[in-house]
């Protein structure tokens, strides 16, 4: 589209004639109807100038040269994609139609014998520049109406991610306000997922799924909205009434994303995946998990890779009531519960990745900063939580 804006106000038209007097009087009668013209007396050089920025609005094109003829320069052109939508005018003293015949057959628009009428010249080749206009026109909309397309499925594929950052964001910072947790799972995940669509054992994934699955996964927790700062931040045991409150999370993540879903008027991607993900994570291969029990290869894909990719981050990560482990130690934990807490064969996959992963942990380990600004929730939570006790009885 870009060669279209930049070409002059004149059409050019390339004359291609082994006899220098052709050459001439073609130019002058081009040059009286304000055309631009080059030339060239040989086949090799046409092809030349064919490639010129900007390439030629139109070929007249002899057929007898000596060395390429004028079939094979046309063959020639309408053989190289930078140079098929030039039209050629065959222009030629050869006038059999079986001549004719071969010269439409290699790809001209037209096949004009000589001695020539110059009226009809003039009029062919306006007709032609007007058809090829015509079809420049709708071929730069066309790509222009893709490039919008593309332009706006980008910007919104953008605004799509950034929604679901901020989303998942506003959820995190109640309990690891300034982490990284959500980007180092979103790694994790990606890469647990390529990893196992390289062994050809993934059949309900491809790798146009793995970045949607990532962004996916940054909303596992969005249900803990409806958890009280009491069981959200508490380090210890909770008790039967706060467990049971706990259990309830999944559930709640699931419906608020069913229901976006509802109101987008059909099934997403990324929301299909983000239900899975947010009601299945805490699942576990064996049975034991929440909120279901489900079991195994019931337990969807999408929240068994996180399970992993979850567990690993807390195992890892720093916190002020937990001292991280390593990532050899972590590594080692996640494969002490396969068959038990996550599906032994995603188990074998993250082993063969266990060093990206640890290369993760490492490059995007939480700051001081952010561990102080979660000592600094919890204390609030705490002190919260004292002021909305009762006072004692007064004596």
């Amino acid at each position: 589209m870009d060669e279209m804006l930049d070409r002059p106000d004149q059409p050019v038209i390339l004359v291609v004639d082994d006899t220098p007097e052709n050459l001439e009087l073609m130019s002058e009668l081009l040059l009286l109807d304000e055309y631009r013209v080059k030339v060239a007396s040989n086949g090799t050089h046409a092809l030349r100038i064919a490639l010129d920025t900007p390439p030629p609005d139109l070929i007249l094109l002899d057929i007898m040269m000596p060395g390429m003829d004028g079939y094979e320069v046309c063959r020639m052109l309408k053989g190289n994609p930078a140079t098929a939508g030039i039209p050629v005018i065959f222009l030629t003293a050869k006038s059999s139609a079986e001549d004719e015949q071969l010269g439409l057959d290699v790809g001209a628009v037209d096949y004009i014998a000589k001695p020539i009428s110059p009226p009809v010249v003039l009029a062919r080749v306006k007709n032609h520049l007007q058809l090829k206009a015509t079809a420049d026109f709708l071929r730069d909309k066309s790509e222009y109406l893709e490039l919008e397309v593309k332009r706006r499925t980008r910007e919104n594929q953008r605004l799509h991610d950034a929604t679901i950052e901020a989303m998942a964001a506003l959820v995190d910072l109640r309990d690891s306000p300034g982490g990284r947790r959500l980007l180092r799972i979103e790694r994790y995940v990606c890469l647990l997922a390529e990893a196992l669509i390289r062994q050809d054992t993934a059949d309900d994934l491809s790798l146009e799924d793995v970045e949607v699955l990532g962004k996916s996964a940054l909303l596992h927790d969005i249900g803990k909205v409806i958890l009280p700062d009491r069981v959200l931040l508490n380090p210890g045991a909770l008790d039967a009434e706060d467990l049971a409150i706990l259990h309830r999370h999944p559930v709640a993540g699931r419906d608020a994303l069913a229901m976006a879903e509802r109101r987008f008027g059909g099934s997403a991607d990324f929301l299909h995946y983000a239900k899975e993900i947010a009601y299945s994570h805490h699942e576990h291969w064996d049975g034991s998990g929440f909120p279901e029990g489900l079991k195994g290869e019931a337990i969807p894909l999408s929240a068994r890779i996180v399970s992993i990719a979850y567990h690993y981050d807390r195992l890892t990560s720093r916190h002020p009531y937990h001292t991280p482990l390593t990532p050899e130690e972590a590594s080692l934990q996640i494969q002490a519960g396969a068959g038990r807490l996550f599906d032994p064969q995603l188990v074998q996959v993250f082993t063969d990745v266990a060093e990206p992963f640890a290369a993760i942990a490492r490059r995007l380990a939480d700051t001081d900063r952010a561990l102080s600004g979660e000592l600094e929730r919890l204390e609030q939570s705490l002190a919260e939580t004292i002021e909305l006790e009762p006072p004692p009885p007064s004596e």
